[in-house]
């Protein structure tokens, strides 16, 4: 009989560390935010990735027990990832610019 610790790992060097799905590299925060802010339910997350139910529901488990860490770990991504995008040159955007 499998346990939550059976479905979610936590590996140095693998995801940053971060909580994952055991055996992918699908972290806790990716079901998180499907679930909470795309709105997928737990089936169409497991048929979409190839998960099981208990796959996804224990990362739910996880997610609902760790929530302020979690979400404070998606928020620092979503910083990092916009501030790289304000100081990377876009080759498009320049190309784009210059045809107008």
């Amino acid at each position: 009989m499998k346990s939550l610790d059976d479905h979610i790992e936590i590996t140095p060097g693998i995801c940053s560390g971060k909580p994952r799905i055991a055996g992918h590299r699908i972290t806790v925060a990716h079901i998180a935010i499907w679930h909470e802010r795309l709105g997928k339910c737990a089936d169409e997350i497991a048929t979409e990735y190839d998960l099981t139910l208990a796959d996804v529901y224990a990362a739910l488990a996880y997610y609902f027990d760790h929530r302020e860490e979690i979400d404070q770990s998606i928020q620092e991504s979503e910083e990092f990832v916009k501030a790289f995008r304000q100081q990377t040159f876009s080759k498009l955007a320049e190309k784009l610019k210059k045809k107008r």
